[in-house]
């Protein structure tokens, strides 16, 4: 597997696990909606993770928790492009979470390094403009995300992979790795190098509770795929059903599901609680490396 991931401005050095800070520029997101509703709390947000340890940093201007209605591009642009530039200035990766190819566009044309993309760039061109794929590919060096998600936002917890019958116990981890081995493919085609995809699971995008913690047992197995894993557990409503905790409740739960995904090989973490989940991972670090003195001491 390719340890680093080339980007917009930044190749990023995955030999270690990468933190991504979530910054969500929405009033209707599923745990922190309305929290940075405007460029100024969003830029003062996207600062303080930098403080907090972030490594990169994911801006996104449109819900995608379950039940919610898409927003048109117009609205989409207002809320990211003002955080986007100033984010820009920070000093790490800035990613944008957006399925839009006119987004995409716009975000890209201001130097975004990362698209990050819930839709796995299936949008088509729109009115005679590029798809998704076409804009991703014109710009030579910015990564991507590409995730799994079974239906879309607005349904995809009404009628979850349950209908299929692959879709149970090791089953969900095959048909998540096809649909993503497919979307690389047409990727490569349009001559986006492998070192600038990564691949997202799609925790809870359309998922039942056991599907997601098969995906967590599995996700080891991803890595022969040769391509970087991120995957985003915050504060998702499986830690909810397995904790009985409400979502504002969801840290420490969200920080060792976390944890629990690096060990299994995740390349980069996406998370709300950035603080808290860099002093996590220091412990485990901190055991890690001096199991490895111990080894060498032995040897």
């Amino acid at each position: 597997m390719s340890l680093f991931w080339q980007t917009t401005r930044y190749r990023i050095d995955l030999s270690q696990p990468q933190i991504m800070g979530i910054v969500n520029v929405t009033p209707d997101s599923f745990s922190d909606g309305g929290r940075h509703p405007d460029c100024p709390t969003a830029l003062a947000h996207c600062e303080q993770l930098v403080r907090d340890g972030a490594h990169i940093l994911d801006i996104g201007g449109e819900s995608s928790r379950p039940g919610a209605p898409p927003l048109p591009v117009e609205e989409e642009l207002a809320r990211v492009l003002p955080v986007l530039r100033d984010a820009l200035t920070l000093g790490v990766p800035v990613s944008v979470d957006t399925y839009k190819a006119a987004v995409m566009q716009a975000a890209l044309d201001l130097g975004a390094d990362i698209i990050n993309d819930i839709w796995a760039l299936r949008q088509p061109g729109v009115n005679g403009g590029s798809s998704a794929v076409d804009v991703v590919a014109q710009h030579a060096n910015c990564g991507v995300c590409l995730m799994h998600m079974h239906g879309e936002p607005k349904t995809m917890q009404l009628k979850p992979m349950l209908a299929s019958p692959a879709a149970e116990g090791a089953g969900v981890c095959a048909e998540v790795r096809s649909f993503l081995e497919q979307r690389t493919r047409a990727l490569i085609a349009q001559g986006v190098d492998k070192s600038r995809i990564t691949w997202d699971m799609g925790i809870g995008f359309g998922k039942t509770v056991a599907q997601n913690f098969s995906l967590l047992q599995h996700q080891a197995e991803y890595l022969s795929s040769g391509y970087p894993i991120l995957i985003g557990w915050s504060r998702k409503s499986s830690l909810g059903a397995v904790t009985g905790l409400a979502v504002g409740q969801r840290l420490v739960p969200s920080v060792v599901a976390a944890l629990l995904a690096i060990q299994q090989g995740a390349s980069i973490v996406r998370v709300h609680d950035v603080r808290e989940t860099v002093a996590a991972l220091q412990v485990w670090q901190a055991m890690a490396t001096q199991a490895q003195s111990n080894i060498s001491n032995t040897i």
